[in-house]
């Protein structure tokens, strides 16, 4: 088994919990019968890749093959074979469940498909290319395997005078890199596989493998899979659990992954998937968090020019998950809430990913040119787990500040298996930073009209100023997305735009009208992957978000799986591009 990966040939081996052969290649087929993928086309494309990244695989010296030898062998007979065999995978961490279906991974497009066919018009002022982020696992996984541990993959719709084109490209991490050097596997999943007892041996052989040099942490681990935000010239590719990577849309609308970015060397932590940009300053707003050590929270922010201010660090208790917060036109709303991580509960066989029930939640309101945490003012908000925050902002008349988000139970549905429903609710929640106290209400009063309502946003241009509409996406069958919401978040009133029979997406993107020639919020349009499952085909379809009514749909040369977060990138702004590597940190 070892012995065919030192040799340079494709690595094998079998985990009874997934019950198949696994073979790491550069993609493989993914669950769904109607996708038709060839597997030689699939070998034959990374033996390529792999000439095309200077050569095959990594080059190890005679310590290091042996140290790899073994450390296979124990990764295959004691990990695999025995720690993970005795503990049956929960839904949640199920390759065959995470990946199945749309879920599963395609294949990178190296070449940029053009003049693509399009349904009704396009309209004029959609200039510039929208891509969307998402989890693409390169190798088919060794053991269990959660949608947010993919490796990072932006689709790239363009525009330009009509036509349009689509590619999709990998965002080359660290690990992605250095994994595709190898031809298998090496960098633990951390929702997947660091569970219990054989998380703690995965985390122990990834630390053995480094001290051999066969892999290298030091320039980060993370996926780059979440988040896109465009700022100071940059396309940046998000995970929270690294860096940002520099992302370039090329002249032609291909991608080209710069490097991983820290700003000039002045960011030194992790960031964020949801920084937040001020539409009117053009300031970036960011959070960092460590599960590991203190301080487990920073609070920062960066010039429109990408100046970085000091570090605030916010003391708290313990490490908490904070993927995403908000913002206002003076403040930092900061969520501590109930989902924390818990390194020890692993000796016990337990996901280290834990609702701490006896945790009240709170949000702090933090100045948001702050200098230290002592300026921070503390809200108890009780039972609230937000996993996204739409918007907030401040109420001039009650001195409150009012929070937009869809608060979720049961808290850590998306990462630990139960048998309780998921609800996720749209909620205003107002803070009252004089007396300490909070309200929380659902904007949809109806309690059967109630929505799971996830992943999607306000008119951006308008972030942290009170604002009328929100557009979600409708969660439902949870976890696949049937349609669109547009929320009326001062009546409650709801506007659906439903994909049809079979056909299901993810997160609505507001593009607004440039210029705007009404002045009003819902001038724009919507935008939306679409993939019909019985078809295996995917389309881009373009809403009026004023009248909701469908102005065009694009069909895309190939199937997009569902992912996460997009931004859309001006014809304006692709002009201006930084192009270069000035602040990349990525190793060569």
């Amino acid at each position: 088994m070892a012995r065919s990966l030192l040799l340079g040939t494709t690595f094998t081996s079998f985990n009874p919990r997934i019950n198949k052969k696994i073979t790491c290649i550069s993609t493989y087929p993914p669950t769904n019968p109607t996708t038709n993928v060839d597997v030689d086309e699939i070998q034959q494309d990374h033996r390529l890749r792999r000439r095309q990244n200077g050569g095959g695989m990594k080059k190890f010296n005679l310590v290091q093959r042996v140290a790899s030898e073994a450390l296979n062998k124990i990764e295959h007979t004691f990990i695999a074979n025995f720690l993970e065999t005795h503990r049956p995978l929960p839904k949640t961490v199920d390759p065959k469940v995470q990946i199945a279906g749309n879920y599963a991974p395609v294949q990178e497009q190296t070449t940029v498909h053009y003049n693509l066919p399009v349904s009704g018009f396009i309209p004029d002022a959609i200039q510039g290319v929208y891509v969307r982020n998402g989890a693409n696992p390169l190798f088919q996984p060794v053991a269990g395997h959660h949608l947010f541990d993919g490796d990072g993959m932006i689709h790239a719709v363009c525009f330009k005078n009509g036509a349009v084109s689509y590619t999709c490209r990998f965002t080359e991490t660290e690990r992605l890199v250095q994994e595709r050097a190898i031809g298998r596997p090496m960098f633990p999943k951390p929702i997947g596989e660091l569970h219990g007892h054989s998380g703690i041996a995965r985390l122990l052989l990834f630390y053995a493998r480094g001290l051999f040099g066969l892999v290298d942490g030091a320039n980060g681990i993370g996926a780059a899979n979440a988040g896109l935000i465009y700022f100071n010239n940059c396309l940046l590719a998000m995970s929270e659990d690294d860096l940002p990577y520099h992302v370039t849309i090329t002249p032609d609308g291909n991608l080209k992954t710069t490097g991983r970015y820290d700003f000039n060397g002045q960011l030194q932590s992790t960031m964020i998937a949801h920084p937040k940009l001020d539409p009117v300053t053009r300031q970036l707003f960011a959070l960092s968090y460590d599960v590991i050590n203190k301080p487990y929270l920073r609070y920062f922010w960066f010039t429109a020019q990408g100046k970085k201010s000091p570090d605030v660090v916010i003391p708290i208790k313990d490490p908490t998950m904070m993927h995403d917060f908000a913002i206002t036109e003076n403040f930092a709303v900061v969520p501590d809430q109930q989902m924390v991580f818990k390194l020890e509960e692993m000796i016990h066989g337990r996901s280290p990913v834990v609702h701490d029930k006896g945790k009240i939640s709170r949000f702090g309101i933090l100045p948001k040119y702050a200098t230290d945490a002592s300026e921070m003012t503390w809200v108890d908000v009780p039972d609230c787990f937000c996993f996204h925050f739409w918007n907030a902002w401040e109420d001039n008349e009650t001195g409150e500040i009012v929070v937009i988000a869809s608060c979720m139970t049961p808290p850590d549905s998306i990462f630990n298996e139960t048998d309780e429903r998921l609800a996720s609710v749209l909620s205003e929640i107002r803070l009252d930073p004089s007396t300490g106290r909070s309200t929380r209400n659902p904007i949809i009063k109806e309690q059967h009209k109630q929505l799971n309502l996830e992943v999607g946003m306000v008119n951006r241009d308008r972030l942290g100023r009170k604002t009328r509409f929100a557009y979600l996406a409708i969660a439902e069958p949870w976890p696949r997305v049937s349609g669109f919401a547009k929320v009326d978040l001062l009546t409650g009133e709801v506007v659906k735009f439903m994909y049809g029979d079979g056909k299901y997406g993810g997160e609505p993107f507001f593009l607004p009208a440039t210029p705007s020639s009404s002045n009003q919020e819902d001038d724009g349009h919507l935008m939306a992957l679409v993939t019909d499952e019985n078809k295996s085909e995917s389309k881009l379809l373009i809403v009026n978000a004023a009248s909701m009514e469908l102005e065009a749909s694009v069909q895309l040369p190939s199937r997009v799986p569902y992912g996460f977060h997009g931004t859309f990138v001006s014809s304006d702004q692709l002009e201006s591009q930084n192009t270069t590597d000035i602040n990349s940190t990525l190793s060569s």
